[in-house]
């Protein structure tokens, strides 16, 4: 029996769901290449590692941006890596693949996934709207004739999305995701305290401390960073509350975009969402106070879905079962 294989490939992170044993792998998406010579180096957790540990001899890539394909041809690599590394073995027949796209993605971005995934070898390619894939994965019966609305929000984007009788029916592509969260802190970090900080360090304090939303008892959380003054390593404590001050503009694009979703919603269709609430997906939705905020400002009922991370993922397995 052939393989099916759906895969959420994302900006920052692939997964790789694999018919009959679940996700199986999720890794980020990047390609390692030596700064000199401009050979691959590595793909995925290794190449992750490699960039940790030699910095300045070897440069990322990450060939998937904001939902489109930044690289053609690295996007082959990178998808025929975790295919393989997720079947653990050579297959007699070639899988068939599922591949999630961005909701409002052009002809031409599908056609160039699409063309990625044929040319290292499938059998059959479908490719399935991130909101489907995510609603699937959160479990919901999307097939019956009223209004459900997801908030998928990924490392380089959101799809905010109203889903009826199994299809999209408006719905908005939002180059804002929990990467923007993470340069946001950066930003924060150096202008307001002269303290230049790593991505993974913004990722932590993101983690830790935080929040979309006042916490009932702020958080603190000590920082090290490098000096820009002096380029000596220095200690600075940051708050909740400053963190909640940081992210106020990307969180509030996400709350716009929302917005703009249900002003194109029918009003039989935002009926529904009002009784039947907003679901968000996505490891952006794991952003603490965040579904708090949507649910004062919108009104609507919000709720984070089960394993939100692996949600898109999830859904595509879920879809093939359906399709194949």
């Amino acid at each position: 029996m052939p393989a099916d294989i759906g895969i959420d490939l994302g900006s920052t992170s692939i997964s790789v769901y694999v018919k009959g044993k679940g996700v199986v792998l999720k890794e980020p998406s990047v390609i390692a290449f030596d700064r000199d010579s401009k050979e691959l180096r590595a793909i995925g957790e290794e190449a992750q590692q490699i960039l940790e540990r030699a910095a300045g001899t070897v440069i990322a890539v990450y060939p998937f941006k904001n939902g489109v394909i930044s690289n053609y041809t690295l996007t082959e690599k990178l998808i025929s890596h975790f295919i393989q590394k997720a079947l653990g073995k050579p297959l007699l027949k070639k899988p068939r693949l599922c591949i999630c796209v961005p909701s409002r993605a052009t002809e031409i971005e599908r056609m160039a996934v699409e063309g990625a995934a044929l040319a290292i070898g499938v059998r059959e390619v479908l490719l399935l709207e991130e909101p489907i894939a995510a609603a699937l994965g959160a479990g919901l019966d999307i097939s019956k004739p009223y209004g459900t609305m997801i908030v998928d929000i990924g490392g380089g984007s959101a799809d905010i999305a109203v889903i009826s009788l199994g299809s999209v029916v408006t719905g908005i592509s939002l180059k804002t995701g929990g990467d923007d969260f993470d340069d946001a802190i950066v930003r924060y970090i150096r202008d307001t305290y002269d303290l230049l900080i790593g991505h993974r360090t913004a990722e932590e304090i993101k983690i830790k401390i935080g929040t979309a939303y006042p916490l009932v008892q702020e958080a603190f959380m000590e920082v090290r960073g490098r000096n820009l003054s002096d380029g000596l390593l220095r200690y600075t404590g940051v708050t909740s509350t400053e963190i909640e001050k940081a992210l106020e503009e990307s969180v509030y694009q996400i709350i716009g975009a929302i917005f703009s979703v249900l002003e194109q919603t029918t009003a039989e269709l935002c009926a529904d969402i009002m009784e039947r609430g907003i679901i968000l997906t996505g490891g952006g939705a794991l952003l603490n106070g965040l579904a708090e905020l949507i649910e004062e400002k919108t009104g609507v009922s919000t709720v984070t879905a089960e394993d939100s991370l692996k949600a898109v993922a999830i859904g595509t397995g879920r879809f093939m079962d359906l399709s194949f």
